[in-house]
This record gives structure tokens, C-alpha cells and sequence, in this order.
């Protein structure tokens, strides 16, 4: 007698929902036990709730207050993550995808514009499927362009029309440098021009995210770009394990350092809502992270390396994109689900309250670190470790 499988349990929608369900009193006790605190919501006209619906897309607003100066007026920004999940199946022509998942998230902008804002975060190489698990270079790098291409080509009137800036994470194509290939983002000004790019510092190299296959670790630092709505660092994906690279991009300046990711639920879930949230207080900056949803199949198995059968998708990614204050506060994130927008009023002002309320900036004695983790990088460095005689 043969036994069937026991039907796969349906991802849960996300933690608030879970909330939703407690007594106001311990709803009020969780978010400001988890969250900081909980923070105003943004209701947002009639027609632009019910478009967002009807498109399947969720649309969450916030708002981030900084106290009254008398020196200076508020400095706010309406700042945007977007998650989606890819539209076609992976079998489909490799145009045929992209274009399907422009025009998804040509939706997914229309709603962001309409609610006000200002700079807008797409996810981890967002205009193709997450193919890097695949170790088959082709059809998959065929979606990789220069900065100036077609997706790039897509977004520029929507950065003209809304007047916001777009963080555009894309497989890039360096066609100046013998075609290589890296993870870049981006940044298109509200103006509809090219500011800039930025590309990722670290490549993991764990389960299926083995990703040094497809693209080169980015060379080109830390840069921050001076936008009309504020300074911008771009930490994509695997970077946000690693405090050095958000604390760099803070040093250089940055007011929001958004970060780009594509992860699955069995990876990293537990540390999604920790480390941006971390980055933001260690750094006395704005952080936004952004991850996709869905499940994506591929046509071929693939295997870890870890011992588990070959199987032909990632898993789950779970989305729950937030974005996190200098005080330690976060908004509820989006669905782990559905494709969403979410839109938060930040006063950048707090950036410097809470500097001068904290000062790690003051205390973080980077002259001691810089002689120690230099002296560390050597080959032959011992650690410092005292033992009982």
C-alpha cells in the first residue's frame, strides 16, 4: 500500500498577521517590545487603495516622525521598497520573461508614484529570475546588460514622470571591459539621468547561492550618491552579513543605504529582520531591505552541495521587505506572499538626533580598529589570545 505525501503546509502570510490576532493591549506590548515602537500609519485615497488591490499588489505606508528643531525645518523623504515575484515560467523565451516582469513592476512603480515617493528600491537582479543556483551559465547570463540597456531604457520615464529617484539592481554586462559580468545596482536620478553605479562586495558561497559562477566581486568600494532627496549607499544581497560594508557606506556619507536581496525562507529568515535593523542603529542611518517572493522552478535539477537530493527551485523566498530608523524603530513589512509597496515618510533629521544622542559615530574608535584589523589581513597575523601559564 502506497502512502501519499502530506499536502505541503501554505507559507504564512507574515508575522503581523499573526499580530492581528492578539488583544489590542499585547499587540501594543509586541510591536514595542519587536519593532521600538509602533508608528503612524499612512491611509491613502480611495481609488489608489483599490487599484493597488485589484492589481494583487499591497500597499503599506508609515510614517518615521524626527522631534521638532528650531534651527532647521523637517527634512522628509517618502522612501519606497517594491518586492515581486517573477511572472512567466522559467521555460519561457528570456525576453519574453523580462518584458513580462517590466510590465509587472511598471504597476508595482505607478502605485509608488501615485503615493508620493520620493526614492524607490526594486530587489536583487529584479528584471530575471534568481538563476544563479543553476551553475548553467546559458540562457541566464543572456539577461545580463549594460547599464544603459533595456531595463535601465524601462525605468527612466518612470523616474521623469514621478520625479524619484530609482535604485535599479541589474545583472550587468560591462561592455567596455571585456563583457564581464557583476551584480550592480543602478541609480537613476529623478531627472531621468544615470548618476551612477554600485556594485556587490560579497558573494555567498553557501547551499545553492554559490553566485561566483555568474559574476565578479564588485571593485569599485563604497560609493554614496547625492540625490535630490538625499545621500544613497546601495549594500546588495549577501552584504548585509557583513557590519564592516554597512558601516563603510555610512562613513561615506549615506543617509539611506538600501539593500537589494533575493532569500529564501530555510536560509536566512531569522536573520532578515535583524541585520538592516542593526545596520540602521550601529550606523545612525535609514536602511531598506528589499526581498523578492515566490518560488521560482527551473527547467534543470541542480544540487547544493550539501547533500540534498537535486531539486529544481531555490525555495521560498519570503519577501518581508521593511525599512529600519536610526532609533532602533522598523516598519511592519510587506507579505511574505504578494507583491507589494511599501511607502515610508522618513525625517532625515533623526539621522543627526540620534548621533548626537548615542554618539557611536563619536566612540566607535576607528583609529584602533583600522591598526587592528590592517594588522589582521596579513597572512601571518596570530590573534590575541592570553592563556594560563
Amino acid at each position: 500500500l502506497q502512502m501519499s505525501a502530506a499536502p505541503k503546509r501554505a507559507e504564512i502570510d507574515g508575522l503581523e498577521k499573526i499580530f492581528d490576532q492578539l488583544s489590542t493591549e499585547d499587540r501594543d506590548d509586541v510591536f514595542r517590545i519587536l519593532y521600538g515602537k509602533q508608528l503612524e500609519r499612512v491611509a491613502y485615497e480611495d481609488t489608489l487603495e483599490a487599484d493597488a488591490a485589484a492589481k494583487g499588489i499591497e500597499l503599506k505606508g508609515y510614517r518615521i516622525p524626527a522631534a521638532p528643531e528650531q534651527m532647521r525645518a523637517p527634512r522628509l523623504v517618502k522612501v519606497a521598497a517594491i518586492q515581486n515575484a517573477i511572472v512567466l515560467p522559467t521555460t519561457e523565451p528570456i525576453a519574453t520573461q523580462r518584458d513580462a516582469i517590466h510590465k509587472r513592476v511598471g504597476e508595482l512603480l505607478d502605485i509608488a508614484g501615485r503615493a508620493g515617493a520620493n526614492v524607490v528600491g526594486l530587489q536583487e537582479a529584479w528584471h530575471m529570475p534568481f538563476a544563479f543556483c543553476t551553475r548553467e551559465r546559458l540562457p541566464w547570463t543572456e539577461m545580463a546588460e549594460p547599464i544603459d540597456g533595456p531595463t535601465t531604457k524601462f525605468l527612466i520615464p518612470y523616474a521623469q514622470k514621478y520625479n524619484m529617484v530609482i535604485i535599479n539592481p541589474i545583472l550587468e554586462r560591462d561592455e567596455a571591459k571585456d563583457e564581464v559580468i557583476w551584480n550592480t545596482a543602478v541609480i537613476i536620478s529623478n531627472s531621468g539621468r544615470i548618476i551612477g553605479r554600485s556594485r556587490k562586495n560579497h558573494i555567498p558561497r553557501v547551499g545553492d547561492f554559490n553566485e561566483s559562477t555568474y559574476y565578479m566581486e564588485s571593485t569599485l568600494g563604497h560609493p554614496v550618491f547625492e540625490t535630490a532627496f538625499g545621500r544613497i549607499g546601495v549594500n546588495i544581497c549577501y552584504g548585509r552579513h557583513h557590519p564592516q560594508n554597512w558601516m563603510m557606506y555610512a562613513l561615506n556619507g549615506a543617509d539611506i543605504i538600501f539593500n537589494p536581496s533575493a532569500t529564501i525562507g530555510g536560509l536566512s529568515e531569522p536573520l532578515w529582520g535583524i541585520e538592516a535593523r542593526n545596520a540602521a542603529i550601529a550606523n545612525h542611518v535609514f536602511t531598506v531591505g528589499i526581498n523578492r517572493v515566490g518560488t521560482e522552478v527551473f527547467p534543470n535539477e541542480f544540487s547544493s552541495g550539501n547533500g540534498k537530493p537535486a531539486h529544481k527551485d531555490f525555495g521560498h523566498f519570503f519577501g518581508s521587505s521593511y525599512i529600519a530608523a536610526p532609533d532602533g524603530s522598523r516598519t511592519p513589512s510587506l507579505s511574505r506572499t504578494s507583491d507589494g509597496v511599501l511607502v515610508t515618510e522618513c525625517d532625515l533629521n533623526l539621522i543627526r538626533q540620534v548621533k548626537d544622542h548615542w554618539g557611536f559615530r563619536m566612540t566607535q574608535r576607528l583609529d584602533v580598529y583600522a591598526k587592528s584589523i590592517t594588522a589582521a589581513a596579513d597572512p601571518n597575523y596570530r590573534p590575541q589570545i592570553i592563556r594560563e601559564n
